[in-house]
Protein backbone atom coordinates (compact mmCIF):
# COMPACT_ATOMS: atom_id res chain seq x y z
CA UNK A 1 0.00 0.00 0.00
CA UNK A 2 1.72 3.35 -1.31
CA UNK A 3 0.90 6.83 0.63
CA UNK A 4 -1.87 9.18 -0.20
CA UNK A 5 -3.30 12.17 1.54
CA UNK A 6 -5.84 9.87 2.90
CA UNK A 7 -3.62 7.86 4.60
CA UNK A 8 -4.14 7.65 8.04
CA UNK A 9 -1.70 7.63 10.76
CA UNK A 10 -2.41 7.02 14.74
CA UNK A 11 0.24 7.98 16.80
CA UNK A 12 0.83 7.35 20.22
CA UNK A 13 3.26 7.29 23.09
CA UNK A 14 3.81 5.84 26.97
CA UNK A 15 5.44 9.63 28.10
CA UNK A 16 2.44 11.34 27.57
CA UNK A 17 0.25 13.59 25.06
CA UNK A 18 2.38 16.67 26.20
CA UNK A 19 5.81 14.94 25.54
CA UNK A 20 7.85 16.56 23.05
CA UNK A 21 9.04 13.07 21.39
CA UNK A 22 5.12 13.21 20.21
CA UNK A 23 5.21 16.37 18.96
CA UNK A 24 8.33 16.13 16.75
CA UNK A 25 6.77 12.78 15.49
CA UNK A 26 3.30 14.49 14.47
CA UNK A 27 4.78 17.45 13.07
CA UNK A 28 7.03 15.11 10.34
CA UNK A 29 4.15 12.32 10.22
CA UNK A 30 1.66 15.21 9.22
CA UNK A 31 2.98 15.88 5.78
CA UNK A 32 2.32 12.11 5.03
CA UNK A 33 -1.35 12.11 5.44
CA UNK A 34 -4.24 12.19 7.87
CA UNK A 35 -2.52 12.55 11.65
CA UNK A 36 -4.62 11.27 14.51
CA UNK A 37 -3.24 11.34 17.82
CA UNK A 38 -4.44 9.63 21.29
CA UNK A 39 -2.05 9.27 24.24
CA UNK A 40 -2.22 9.03 27.72
CA UNK A 41 -2.99 12.08 29.63
CA UNK A 42 -0.29 11.72 31.64
CA UNK A 43 3.23 9.47 31.90
CA UNK A 44 2.47 6.08 31.49
CA UNK A 45 6.07 4.50 31.37
CA UNK A 46 6.97 1.05 31.92
CA UNK A 47 3.24 -0.27 32.43
CA UNK A 48 3.86 -2.91 29.98
CA UNK A 49 0.96 -4.46 28.30
CA UNK A 50 -1.74 -2.92 30.94
CA UNK A 51 -5.43 -2.26 30.12
CA UNK A 52 -7.79 -0.32 32.42
CA UNK A 53 -11.14 -2.85 33.79
CA UNK A 54 -11.85 -1.84 36.97
CA UNK A 55 -11.91 2.09 36.14
CA UNK A 56 -14.01 4.69 33.14
CA UNK A 57 -12.00 5.71 30.28
CA UNK A 58 -12.09 9.26 29.79
CA UNK A 59 -11.46 11.39 26.51
CA UNK A 60 -10.40 15.08 26.46
CA UNK A 61 -9.89 17.10 23.52
CA UNK A 62 -5.99 18.41 23.96
CA UNK A 63 -5.21 21.54 22.39
CA UNK A 64 -1.25 22.64 21.11
CA UNK A 65 -0.47 26.03 20.55
CA UNK A 66 -4.40 27.15 20.60
CA UNK A 67 -5.21 24.34 17.64
CA UNK A 68 -6.46 20.86 18.13
CA UNK A 69 -3.76 18.64 18.71
CA UNK A 70 -5.61 14.94 19.61
CA UNK A 71 -7.28 13.37 22.38
CA UNK A 72 -5.78 12.58 25.63
CA UNK A 73 -7.12 9.90 27.82
CA UNK A 74 -6.74 8.50 31.60
CA UNK A 75 -5.60 5.34 30.74
CA UNK A 76 -2.57 3.12 29.49
CA UNK A 77 -0.52 2.99 25.77
CA UNK A 78 -2.57 -0.05 25.08
CA UNK A 79 -6.33 1.66 26.29
CA UNK A 80 -5.36 4.00 23.91
CA UNK A 81 -4.73 2.30 21.05
CA UNK A 82 -8.07 -0.17 21.83
CA UNK A 83 -9.92 3.45 22.44
CA UNK A 84 -9.04 4.81 19.03
CA UNK A 85 -9.73 1.93 17.51
CA UNK A 86 -13.00 0.65 18.21
CA UNK A 87 -14.75 3.64 20.25
CA UNK A 88 -13.56 6.41 18.73
CA UNK A 89 -13.28 4.54 15.20
CA UNK A 90 -9.92 5.35 13.99
CA UNK A 91 -8.41 2.79 11.24
CA UNK A 92 -5.60 3.25 10.40
CA UNK A 93 -2.86 2.46 7.72
CA UNK A 94 -0.04 2.87 10.13
CA UNK A 95 0.57 3.10 13.89
CA UNK A 96 3.26 4.74 15.29
CA UNK A 97 4.52 4.36 19.19
CA UNK A 98 6.89 7.44 19.99
CA UNK A 99 9.20 8.92 20.20
CA UNK A 100 10.42 7.20 23.76
CA UNK A 101 12.77 9.36 25.83
CA UNK A 102 15.34 6.62 26.54
CA UNK A 103 15.65 3.20 24.76
CA UNK A 104 13.17 0.59 24.51
CA UNK A 105 16.22 -2.90 23.67
CA UNK A 106 16.54 -6.20 25.38
CA UNK A 107 13.89 -6.91 28.14
CA UNK A 108 13.13 -3.71 28.43
CA UNK A 109 10.62 -4.33 25.62
CA UNK A 110 8.44 -6.45 27.86
CA UNK A 111 7.72 -3.58 31.02
CA UNK A 112 7.92 -0.75 27.76
CA UNK A 113 4.76 1.07 27.28
CA UNK A 114 5.56 2.29 23.85
CA UNK A 115 6.55 -1.03 22.41
CA UNK A 116 3.12 -2.24 23.98
CA UNK A 117 1.01 0.35 22.12
CA UNK A 118 2.33 -0.72 18.80
CA UNK A 119 1.87 -4.41 20.26
CA UNK A 120 -1.55 -3.71 20.48
CA UNK A 121 -1.92 -2.32 16.74
CA UNK A 122 0.10 -5.20 15.71
CA UNK A 123 -3.22 -7.54 17.46
CA UNK A 124 -5.55 -5.37 15.39
CA UNK A 125 -3.67 -6.00 12.49
CA UNK A 126 -2.47 -2.87 11.86
CA UNK A 127 0.78 -2.21 10.17
CA UNK A 128 2.83 -0.56 13.39
CA UNK A 129 6.69 0.51 15.01
CA UNK A 130 7.66 1.95 17.94
CA UNK A 131 10.50 4.13 18.11
CA UNK A 132 12.26 5.56 20.63
CA UNK A 133 15.69 7.92 21.06
CA UNK A 134 18.17 6.39 23.42
CA UNK A 135 18.66 9.08 25.88
CA UNK A 136 17.19 10.87 28.79
CA UNK A 137 19.35 13.90 28.60
CA UNK A 138 19.09 16.76 26.04
CA UNK A 139 17.36 15.33 23.56
CA UNK A 140 16.78 16.26 19.99
CA UNK A 141 14.09 14.41 18.50
CA UNK A 142 14.87 15.93 14.96
CA UNK A 143 16.81 12.97 12.99
CA UNK A 144 14.29 10.24 14.52
CA UNK A 145 11.34 11.87 13.75
CA UNK A 146 12.77 12.13 10.04
CA UNK A 147 13.74 8.81 9.76
CA UNK A 148 10.33 7.43 11.13
CA UNK A 149 8.74 9.29 8.54
CA UNK A 150 10.99 7.51 6.11
CA UNK A 151 10.32 4.14 7.63
CA UNK A 152 6.78 4.76 7.75
CA UNK A 153 7.38 5.12 3.54
CA UNK A 154 8.73 1.72 3.56
CA UNK A 155 6.39 0.10 5.71
CA UNK A 156 3.52 1.29 3.85
CA UNK A 157 4.93 0.44 0.38
CA UNK A 158 5.69 -2.95 1.45
CA UNK A 159 3.85 -3.98 4.46
CA UNK A 160 4.80 -6.65 7.67
CA UNK A 161 3.80 -9.82 8.49
CA UNK A 162 1.07 -10.59 10.62
CA UNK A 163 2.03 -10.81 14.05
CA UNK A 164 5.10 -8.67 13.67
CA UNK A 165 5.62 -5.18 14.22
CA UNK A 166 8.98 -3.44 14.65
CA UNK A 167 11.23 -1.82 17.46
CA UNK A 168 13.13 1.05 16.53
CA UNK A 169 16.05 2.51 18.41
CA UNK A 170 17.73 6.13 17.50
CA UNK A 171 21.18 6.25 18.85
CA UNK A 172 21.09 10.03 20.06
CA UNK A 173 24.33 11.08 18.68
CA UNK A 174 25.20 15.33 18.45
CA UNK A 175 25.09 15.05 14.62
CA UNK A 176 22.70 13.19 11.61
CA UNK A 177 26.12 12.32 10.10
CA UNK A 178 27.55 10.49 13.23
CA UNK A 179 25.05 7.90 12.93
CA UNK A 180 27.15 4.78 11.13
CA UNK A 181 24.01 3.30 9.47
CA UNK A 182 20.91 0.81 9.95
CA UNK A 183 21.29 -2.66 11.89
CA UNK A 184 18.98 -5.13 11.31
CA UNK A 185 18.86 -6.63 14.66
CA UNK A 186 17.73 -9.39 17.43
CA UNK A 187 16.59 -9.06 20.62
CA UNK A 188 19.44 -8.54 23.50
CA UNK A 189 19.26 -10.10 26.74
CA UNK A 190 21.36 -8.23 28.41
CA UNK A 191 20.95 -8.79 32.66
CA UNK A 192 20.17 -5.19 34.80
CA UNK A 193 21.67 -4.64 37.85
CA UNK A 194 19.16 -3.48 40.01
CA UNK A 195 19.08 -1.69 43.23
CA UNK A 196 16.36 0.09 45.32
CA UNK A 197 17.31 3.63 46.30
CA UNK A 198 16.12 3.95 50.11
CA UNK A 199 15.32 7.31 51.28
CA UNK A 200 12.75 9.11 53.75
CA UNK A 201 9.80 11.48 53.33
CA UNK A 202 9.75 14.84 55.51
CA UNK A 203 7.41 12.84 57.58
CA UNK A 204 10.57 9.66 58.32
CA UNK A 205 8.74 7.36 56.22
CA UNK A 206 10.44 5.06 54.12
CA UNK A 207 10.10 4.84 50.60
CA UNK A 208 12.35 3.03 47.24
CA UNK A 209 12.55 4.16 44.59
CA UNK A 210 13.94 1.84 41.70
CA UNK A 211 18.04 2.41 39.94
CA UNK A 212 19.67 0.02 38.04
CA UNK A 213 22.45 -0.56 34.73
CA UNK A 214 22.55 -3.04 32.55
CA UNK A 215 25.16 -5.72 32.49
CA UNK A 216 26.92 -8.27 30.64
CA UNK A 217 25.73 -6.57 27.35
CA UNK A 218 26.28 -9.19 24.24
CA UNK A 219 28.93 -8.43 21.79
CA UNK A 220 27.65 -9.53 18.53
CA UNK A 221 26.58 -6.48 16.46
CA UNK A 222 23.36 -7.55 15.49
CA UNK A 223 21.90 -7.35 19.33
CA UNK A 224 20.03 -4.00 19.47
CA UNK A 225 21.57 -2.69 22.93
CA UNK A 226 25.24 -3.26 20.77
CA UNK A 227 24.27 -1.46 17.55
CA UNK A 228 23.18 1.61 19.90
CA UNK A 229 26.67 1.38 21.02
CA UNK A 230 28.04 1.58 17.90
CA UNK A 231 26.26 4.66 16.39
CA UNK A 232 23.91 2.36 14.42
CA UNK A 233 19.66 2.83 14.06
CA UNK A 234 18.60 -0.67 15.51
CA UNK A 235 15.62 -2.27 13.93
CA UNK A 236 14.08 -5.55 15.54
CA UNK A 237 11.02 -7.55 13.92
CA UNK A 238 9.38 -8.08 17.65
CA UNK A 239 6.33 -11.15 17.66
CA UNK A 240 5.01 -12.34 21.05
CA UNK A 241 4.74 -15.74 20.62
CA UNK A 242 6.23 -17.15 23.85
CA UNK A 243 5.94 -20.51 23.52
CA UNK A 244 9.41 -22.42 24.47
CA UNK A 245 8.85 -24.67 21.37
CA UNK A 246 12.21 -26.98 22.00
CA UNK A 247 10.60 -27.40 25.32
CA UNK A 248 7.58 -28.74 23.99
CA UNK A 249 8.66 -32.72 23.67
CA UNK A 250 10.80 -32.51 27.11
CA UNK A 251 7.48 -31.44 28.85
CA UNK A 252 5.51 -33.76 27.52
CA UNK A 253 7.87 -36.72 28.66
CA UNK A 254 6.98 -35.46 32.25
CA UNK A 255 4.01 -38.13 31.76
CA UNK A 256 2.06 -35.87 34.12
CA UNK A 257 -1.15 -36.99 35.40
CA UNK A 258 -4.00 -35.50 37.46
Amino acid sequence: MGLSNKTKILLTNDDGINAPGLYALYKEMKNLGEVFVVAPDSEQSAVGHAITLSDPLRVSDFHKNDNFFGYAVNGTPSDCVKLAYWALNIKPDLLISGINLGSNTGINIIYSGTVSAATEGMFLNIPSFAISLTTFTKPNFDFAAKFARKLSQTVLEKGLPVGTLLNVNVPAVAKEEDIKGIEITRQGNAMYHEEFDKRSDPHNRVYYWLTGQKVKLEKEPDVDDRAILNNKISITPVQFDLTNYKYLDELKDWELTL
